[in-house]
């Protein structure tokens, strides 16, 4: 039995995969311990543990150490004279116009800032060796401050990490800390930007003990090896992850990427908008035909240098509470009822109208099939809180509510343009797929707002963040710095240290459980024009000037121009190590001529209920309707159509034209 296991804000969400079959399970998260809902839900969806034999693990823990600011208490050792790289930062502001802007605090407050004497130049070549004495005397101050982890940078360390792997030995020969409680700069990010290296460094020190404690505690309670998603959409052993823990950093959505793209292109869609509406947050990503990773982030406003799935975040969930500000505008999060108390419509003592309380009012949500029928609703509860906002704005309840979900709407739209619209692509050319508990609630509104003709609804789509954990790959990825412009010689080195990076991750694959036959190596180059800031990455073809032609035309596809005459410069060697995982085998059905699936019942202004598990391949039918299951509900207006195709989706039409 494989199973993925999602814990979110609100829910923690199951799906097993055994004998080409797929069971889902859904109950509430437990955020003091986020393990203690997954072992429950693993004993009710299993039966037992020990029948489970895999298991593929979400996990928010190294996010929410961060924006809690929660983590290790760690320390950074750098070269003498830069202590305040991650004060100074690269001076961004964020609001341009602000007297008083206020940044985000560096992880690492100065105290624990230290520097030793040390320089190399920029091409790696030591120009003063490391002060051992030196080091010694701020080794002695770490067991004063009570540190736990330290993060080690130092200028040009990308190019010769010699400095950075004595001063981690000096540590472990002192009997300070452990192996895995030294992050050194030339392993989690051997690139250059010192300030990003240095933050990327400081957040993997700062994560690493707090995961590493929670995936000890989660692999004692398990019986099964347990893989982790990665920012990128692949997983990883949990025993890797202990010492690349910032790779989790911003992973939440990605499984549902992964999942939804996945269901995508097996029902015949290749161009696809996801969105991701949970309880506290709504994720977006545009796949034009591929997973979009973009190499560069930040979370709460520092950076992470690291490739990730390309995803928009806004905060309007299902929990997302709503409130007249002082200018008297209804505003609509990003602050979040969460699991506990939640909405009001729970009945768990919430008191803050939310996203699910407007769509209790309108009717979109049912009590007696909520939760496949496994939680009643207040919604008389959630009347009455929705009564006071909408006095306040001095409308009726019905009127309140509807704006309510129309602004959360608007934010998700402008999430939407951002991905799609800002970066050249027209959204009425892609089918909106919308999941998570609350997206098929909102999903045809948002359409209608951009256009687009068609909106796809998973089989299970309240747990596709699960189900993507099951699809996801063993991913790995190496870099190695060039720094040098183009040039036949140079594609020649690259290629033998291709040869040597290719052995690692063979290697590496083989420590995941990976076969050889099920290993995918792709190399690719970061490039960029001689005196650019930023870079561009290009498939590594054989031989030089086809790697500079490419790279001049995806150049001018991505900002309409090619400038042919200057000179390209080849920044980094990267290496994408994929380990093919065995997926579950999901089969279409034949389609049956039946033109109306099986009613509950017809409410009095017209809106007919449905049960999911009901509608069988080949029913079609129109809106007004709900459909009900245990994981979401889906909100089909009037002027919109639906259908089942073979795989159980529902493929929504707007009939309006």
């Amino acid at each position: 039995m494989l199973v993925g296991v999602d814990i979110g804000g609100t829910f923690t969400d199951l799906v097993l995969s055994a004998d080409g079959k797929l069971k889902i399970h859904k109950l509430l998260s437990t955020p003091d311990d986020p393990s203690q809902a997954m072992l429950l839900g693993l004993a009710a969806i299993a039966g037992r543990l020990e029948n489970v034999t895999q298991v593929a693990h979400g996990s928010t823990v190294a996010t929410n150490a961060i924006l809690e600011r929660k983590g290790a208490h760690a320390a950074l050792i750098t070269t003498y004279g830069f202590r305040d790289m991650l004060a100074i930062g690269r001076q961004h502001r964020p609001q341009l116009y602000a007297l008083q802007p206020q940044l985000p605090a560096p992880l690492i407050p100065r105290e624990w800032c230290y520097e030793v004497p040390e320089r190399l130049d920029h091409t790696g070549a030591i120009l003063a060796p490391l002060d051992v004495r030196a080091l010694d005397h701020v080794l002695d101050l770490f067991s004063v401050a009570g540190v736990e982890s330290v993060a080690v940078c130092f200028l040009y360390s990308y190019l010769n990490p010699t400095h950075e792997q004595m001063v981690k030995q000096r540590i472990i020969e002192r009997g300070l800390f452990d192996e895995d409680q030294i992050a050194l700069s030339s392993d989690v990010l051997p690139q250059f930007r010192e300030y990003e290296r240095a933050s990327t460094v400081a957040l993997e020190a700062y994560v690493r003990p707090v995961m590493a404690r929670y995936l000890g505690n989660l692999q004692a309670a398990l019986p099964a090896p347990l893989r982790v998603m990665k920012s990128d959409g692949g997983v990883m052993s949990a025993q890797t992850i202990k010492r690349q823990a910032v790779q989790t950093a911003l992973s939440g959505p990605a499984a549902g990427v992964i999942g939804a793209f996945h269901i995508a292109r097996l029902a015949g869609y290749e161009r696809v908008i996801t969105i991701d509406m949970g309880g506290t947050s709504t994720d977006v990503a545009l796949c034009p035909g591929e997973t979009v990773l973009r190499s560069e982030s930040e979370i709460d406003g520092l950076p992470l240098r690291l490739r990730l799935l390309d995803i928009e975040t806004v905060g309007a969930g299902g929990g997302s509470i709503a409130r007249v500000d002082a200018g008297g505008a209804l505003r609509v999060g990003p602050e979040s009822a969460g699991a506990n108390p939640g909405p009001v419509a729970y009945g768990r003592g919430g008191t803050q109208v939310t996203v699910t309380d407007a769509n209790a009012v309108l009717g979109r949500l049912d009590s007696d099939h909520f939760l496949g029928g496994q939680m009643a609703l207040d919604t008389a509860d959630a009347y009455d809180a929705v009564d006071a906002l909408a006095r306040q704005m001095g409308m009726s309840v019905e009127a309140a509510a509807q704006g309510i979900i129309d602004v959360a709407n608007v934010n998700i739209d402008r999430a939407i343009r951002r991905v799609s619209v800002a970066r050249g692509h027209d959204p009425r050319d892609f089918t909106l797929l919308a999941f998570g508990g609350a997206g098929p609630l909102h999903a045809c509104a948002i359409a209608e707002r951009l256009e687009i003709p068609r909106v796809l609804i998973p089989r299970y789509p309240g747990v596709l963040c699960a189900f993507g954990l099951l699809v996801a790959d063993v991913a790995l990825e190496y870099t190695r710095p060039v720094m040098e412009r183009g040039s036949t010689s140079v594609i020649g080195r690259l290629r033998a240290a291709l040869g040597e990076m290719a052995k690692q991750a063979q290697d590496d694959l083989a420590r995941e459980g990976i076969a050889e036959d099920q290993m995918e190596l792709n190399a690719f180059l970061d490039m960029r024009y001689a005196g650019q800031a930023y870079e561009l990455t290009v498939p590594f073809v054989p031989g030089g000037q086809k790697v500079i032609q490419r790279f001049h035309e995806v150049h001018e596809r991505t900002y309409g121009h090619a400038m042919l005459e200057r000179a390209v410069e080849i920044v980094n060697l990267r290496l994408q190590a994929v380990g093919v995982v065995q997926k579950p085998e999901l089969k279409p059905e034949p389609l049956v001529a039946m033109p109306y699936g099986s009613t509950v019942e017809v409410r009095a202004d017209g809106t007919v209920f449905y049960e999911r598990e009901a509608l069988y391949p080949g029913v079609h039918f129109s809106g007004p309707a709900l459909v009900f299951q245990l994981d979401s509900t889906v909100y089909i207006p009037q002027g919109w159509s639906a259908s089942v195709d073979g795989y159980r989706n529902l493929v929504l039409e707007n009939t309006r034209g």
